[in-house]
């Protein structure tokens, strides 16, 4: 079966569950894990521009795609001559589905039920002892956070944090004075590149807060990805207990 994947972490997914190169025959340029396979598979645009008659030259079986991730219109562009699978993964359930839908569709249950099994463990055993309000930053200028409806909220939640914008809904705009409820402010690694000079210009307007890069693969990968995650939760939860 030729896939085409327009969603990194469902391409990584894919890989984790055991399919191949030869399986897996279109990618966005986002689609960086992993690392070693990816590099043979074909790019075909970005999640958001996606070069549409590229992936038709692929004549993929099954084109995989997000509601959040691509655009509605290429989305429905493609539909008129292939199947297309829409994901829409909000929350851990959502997550679990996926993979057990993956593993159903591509004969890999069993691993896929093994990925489940150890996601449900990495966040089981990565717990902040009490809640700390945290905000989670994934855009500068204009800075914006994360809502009650996001993946990335629900994984905050599952490990103890309390989202200081969980009133909110999808990735609000916000104010650096905003950020004053919170225990812990984060800057994620991606879709902004932060690094410590953003700390810095925080630290002035709030120097005794406790304010962190932290890894936003971790936070925002659905699919396998948390599986991979265990010590980097451990670790990072540490650091409030």
């Amino acid at each position: 079966m030729k896939v085409v994947s327009l969603v990194p972490s469902i391409t990584e997914a894919l890989f984790d569950l055991g399919l191949t190169e030869n399986e897996i025959v279109g990618r966005t340029k986002f689609c960086i894990h992993p690392k070693e396979k990816v590099k043979n598979v074909e790019i075909i645009g970005g999640t958001k521009n996606l070069k549409l008659e590229k992936i038709k030259s692929l004549q993929p079986d099954i084109i995989l795609a997000n509601k959040e991730e691509n655009v509605k219109e290429q989305v429905e562009d493609l539909m008129k001559d292939f199947k297309v699978m829409v994901t829409n993964v909000e929350n851990i359930e959502d997550n679990y589905y996926l993979l057990k839908t993956l593993g159903n569709l591509f004969n890999k249950e069993e691993k896929a039920q093994q990925y489940n099994l150890k996601i449900y463990d990495v966040l089981q055993n990565s717990k902040i002892n009490s809640p700390v309000k945290a905000a989670y930053l994934i855009w500068k200028n204009p800075y914006m956070t994360v809502g009650s409806d996001t993946f990335i909220d629900k994984v905050l939640k599952e490990i103890g944090f309390e989202n200081l914008f969980k009133d909110q809904k999808r990735y609000p705009e916000i104010q650096a004075e905003d950020l004053a409820g919170a225990d812990v402010i984060m800057l994620s690694s991606e879709p902004f590149p932060f690094k410590e000079k953003h700390i810095l210009e925080l630290k002035e307007i709030y120097p005794d807060k406790k304010i962190m890069i932290v890894d936003g693969e971790a936070f925002s990968w659905y699919g396998t990805h948390i599986a991979k995650c265990e010590d980097y939760f451990k670790e990072l939860v540490s650091e409030f207990n």
